[in-house]
């Protein structure tokens, strides 16, 4: 299980997500005078963060692992987005929102490790179906 690549990187995107917690940008969304997207949110940032620790528990079935690798990256670019908005709500990019944009590139950061385990996991699967085939 921890031998594979695909570990590391899915515990990374799970570090990042766990990050954005303890974020500018959280702190910003949960002050938001509309509650309903401070509770959005909180709900699809947990969703985020305990999905790759879901997708390693999966490492004896690379398939159905891979499958919920894709349900990840799908609530991984849902909160990527809901991020977005709230900084752009915010004012966009600027020295003065230096903290939540940070937040911001910790989720384009899980979100590309997510990426990344799932090639090493087709990768995987590839290399098992060459070695059934030499069989």
């Amino acid at each position: 299980m921890i031998q594979r690549i695909q570990t590391l990187f899915l515990f990374f995107a799970f570090l990042l997500n766990g990050s954005v917690f303890f974020n500018a940008l959280y702190r910003q969304a949960m002050n938001d005078p509309s509650q309903w997207i401070g509770l959005t949110f909180a709900i699809v940032l947990t969703a985020a963060a305990l999905m790759p620790l879901v997708c390693i528990l999966l490492y004896k079935s690379r398939s159905n692992q891979l499958q919920w690798v894709k349900i990840t990256l799908l609530i991984q670019v849902i909160m990527v987005g809901l991020g977005s908005g709230i900084l752009f709500t915010l004012g966009g990019f600027g020295t003065f929102l230096w903290d939540e944009t940070i937040g911001l590139i910790l989720l384009v950061a899980a979100f590309s490790a997510e990426l990344y385990a799932r090639k090493k996991i087709r990768d995987d699967i590839e290399l098992v179906k060459s070695m059934d085939r030499i069989r």
